[in-house]
């Protein structure tokens, strides 16, 4: 049956849009009835809708736009690039020669030594990669029984069957018949919300160590070939890992001789208050993923970096198949290289790394000032990556009941007063561009207030808090 569409005016961008998209990470029934947010145009950290208004991106758009709107470099960089090679790829033995620049360039950055670097053009298919090498490589290893792998609950590792499979979040999986086999599920690192009565984060770290190890012992070392970790997990919450989790965690996977995939694509490129985020919580990984500031978001480009050792028997096995039969028409795009190049020398010559810790404290004493609030549990972050949880009791943790989608009323109202930011449930996200300055997170965090007490209002009328 041919669902029925609302009224809007007639030939608008809002009522041609619910007649032709489907838009991700959207309840699209509802879609339906309330239709777009038009955005036309973006300038520094704002963008603007088709009436002019402005909002403060809180989410760089998906945690991705690290130098914001109309950079003219990277505008420059993409035009100049499609005068002189518009395409080419990769494959058989062919490639353009700003994909080497990118490729040695990210090498000369990776926080432990990597041997190669294979492109893509979204995190979500560097992901599904790094799953293919990890099997791949254990066959070329004749350990043709070592291939389940882990992640853990609230993880986010992208949309691809394997990426949906990683990713520890129901509606990634819901109705969609993944995960697929062999993927095992850790617990998340999440001491608020899970850590018990009077355990210390360093406590908390050491049990989740313990009960991987436990884990991995249970299944049988010989079958469990990798964990895949976020240093700071995004989609789940923004969720911070405890005092000393990855120095016990990497114990047990070294112990067990298990890989460890970084997935850089929020945290890499300065979003931490380093290069990346295996960097600030001291990860080795085997392999890393990245994506999304890579480029700035200004064109689709991703890439997956991996050990020399990992690329040796990637060879062999090549050699015996005859080819390496894996690859993407569009990985390593001369037009998307070049402006993530230009991408990575803006971030060396504005020392955005150094910037970033600079502004970072101005940005997480914001948002610990809503700590008082009656409707903040908690408030986390590291770096230009935060999150507000709101709950029903602050002293007992206590979250509201989801049906009433807290958060998501929260950030329609950030919307209403400015605020373009995201809902994980019931935390509120931000990430915004690296290039914030210290008056526009206020100005950004004093729009944020307004709505957080217009959702406390909204409650107590409602009759769903009390004081």
């Amino acid at each position: 049956m041919k669902t029925a569409m609302p009224r809007f005016l007639p030939n608008s961008t809002a009522q041609r849009d619910v007649e032709t998209l489907i838009h991700p990470y959207t309840n699209l029934k509802a879609h339906l009835e309330s239709g777009p947010l038009v955005i036309s145009r973006g300038e520094g950290v704002k963008v603007f809708d088709e009436a002019g208004r402005d909002y403060f991106e809180a989410m760089a758009g998906l945690w991705c736009t690290s130098l914001g709107w109309n950079e003219p470099r990277l505008i420059k960089a993409a035009t100049d690039a499609l005068e002189r090679l518009p395409f080419y790829h990769s494959f058989t033995h062919k490639v353009p020669d700003v994909t080497v620049d990118l490729a040695e360039r990210l090498l000369a950055l990776a926080p432990v030594k990597m041997g190669k670097v294979f492109f893509a053009n979204s995190g979500s298919e560097a992901v599904d990669t790094a799953l293919k090498l990890v099997w791949y490589v254990n066959n070329a290893r004749g350990k043709a029984h070592k291939k389940k792998v882990i992640a853990r609950e609230k993880a986010y590792h992208g949309v691809t069957v394997a990426g949906a499979s990683l990713t520890g979040l129901p509606a990634c999986q819901n109705d969609f018949d993944v995960p697929i086999p062999g993927i095992l599920r850790a617990g998340c690192p999440h001491h608020y919300r899970y850590g018990q009565d009077g355990e210390t984060e360093e406590d908390f770290a050491a049990r989740l160590a313990e009960e991987l190890d436990a884990q991995i012992e249970a299944e049988g070392p010989d079958t469990v070939a990798a964990f895949f970790a976020e240093p700071v997990m995004g989609a789940g919450g923004v969720i911070v890992p405890p005092a000393t989790y990855f120095d016990k965690v990497q114990a047990v996977l070294k112990k067990h001789d298990v890989m460890l995939i970084a997935d850089e694509v929020i945290c890499g490129f300065g979003r931490t208050g380093n290069m990346w985020g295996s960097q600030t919580y001291d990860l080795k990984p085997d392999m890393m993923t990245m994506a999304k500031a890579l480029s700035s978001a200004y064109l689709p480009i991703s890439a997956l970096m991996v050990s020399d050792e990992i690329f040796a028997d990637m060879v062999e096995t090549s050699a015996k198949n005859g080819v390496f039969g894996h690859g993407y028409t569009y990985g390593g795009h001369p037009v998307a290289c070049a402006v993530a190049l230009e991408t990575l020398n803006i971030y060396e010559e504005r020392d955005i790394v150094e910037y970033v810790q600079d502004i970072s404290p101005a940005f997480q004493m914001g948002l610990a000032a809503f700590k008082p609030h009656p409707l903040v549990g908690e408030v986390r972050g590291v770096g230009l990556v935060g999150a507000v949880e709101l709950v029903k009791d602050k002293e007992t943790h206590e979250s509201f009941d989801p049906k009433l989608s807290v958060g998501p009323t929260c950030v329609k109202f950030m919307q209403e007063n400015g605020v373009i930011g995201r809902a994980m449930g019931d935390s509120l996200a931000f990430s915004p561009p690296l290039i914030i300055t210290q008056d526009e997170i206020a100005e950004m965090l004093a729009r944020v207030a307004k709505a957080l007490d217009q959702t406390l209002e909204w409650l107590e009328s409602e009759g769903h808090f009390a004081p």
